[in-house]
Formats: C-alpha cells, structure tokens, sequence
C-alpha cells in the first residue's frame, strides 16, 4: 500500500492511500489514522451512572458523554479506560469489564474505542487536561437511555457504551 502523508498531528494523521479492491482496481483513499482511544461506563451501585457534561468544539458545543480519551503510545485499552475515569470523573473501579469495540467511522478511519463498564466505584480526585472543560453528572441509568431517545445525548461512543451496559446489566440479572 503507497501512502502519501498530508498532516500529521497529535489526533489525527491523514493521507492519501493507494488501495487495491476485491476487484482488481486501484483506488486512492482519504484516511486518518488514529491511535485508539478508550471509554468507560461508570455504573454505581444505586442504579446511577456518571457522564460527563463536556465542550466539544468540533461538535458544536457543551455534549453530555461517557468519561473516554486517547490510547497513550503502548498503553493497553484497560489501563487508559482507568486512568480516564480517574482524570475525568475523579472515580476509581474495583472491577472493569469489557462490553466491546467500536470503529467510529470506518469509511475514513481506523479509529477505534474499547468500550467498558466499571463497578464497584469509589471516589476520589479529578486531574483534567489542561484542553478540558467538563463537568461530571450522576443520573439514573434510565434516563440516560431515554436522553438517547430525546436526542439530549448524540455522541456515538456513548449511545453504545450505554446501550451496551444496559444490556450487560439485563444478562448478568
């Protein structure tokens, strides 16, 4: 595969790629490599979750979301997943466990987020990023799924990651 770099920053890392398809034709693609990044539900105990109330620019403004950051170089989903709950939420998990893996947007880039669910939550202190606004919530679980339905709550990591742990909670009783 030939690959023609157009920018490379700390997110993103865009190109033109010479693809060849199933079919024999040669093809070239816009496509942004990204390292990864992870994401966490933070289930409580009482049937509550905590979002975060975050700026983002890109899309417009302050979004309601699961706590979620960067793959840092050679750093495992798991380990990032804690460390973001820690710096965004100040919350610390007995327990992590894997509810999956998305591809955000597959037709332009390899991102992908490992998505878990985290118990047995204890509190402690948040370390934002010096690029970070947010504020986090606690709300039932329910009302979370229903901010999905009332189009309070667009982005895609966290539709999933709720749907996901919704569906976890259902399979474990």
């Amino acid at each position: 595969m030939k690959r023609l770099p157009i920018f490379q920053g700390r997110v993103v890392d865009l190109g033109i790629e010479t693809v060849e398809l199933p079919d024999g034709r040669s093809v070239e693609l816009e496509v942004i490599r990204h390292p990864g990044a992870a994401a966490v539900v933070p289930l409580h105990d009482d049937g509550t979750v905590t979002l975060i109330h975050q700026l983002r620019h890109a899309g417009g403004g302050m979004m309601v979301e699961i706590p979620a950051g960067l793959l840092e170089e050679g750093e495992i989903p798991d380990l990032a997943a804690r460390r973001e709950l820690s710096e965004e939420t100040g919350l610390r998990c007995e327990r992590l466990d894997t509810l999956g893996t998305i591809h955000t947007t597959p037709g332009f880039t390899d991102e992908r987020i490992w998505i878990f669910a985290a118990t047995g939550l204890t509190e402690g202190e948040m370390n934002l990023d010096d690029d970070e606004h947010l504020e986090p919530m606690r709300i039932p679980l329910d009302r979370a799924l229903d901010m999905i339905d009332e189009g309070d709550i667009t982005d895609a990591k966290t539709i999933c990651g709720l749907t996901m742990a919704a569906r976890w909670l259902a399979r474990r009783g």
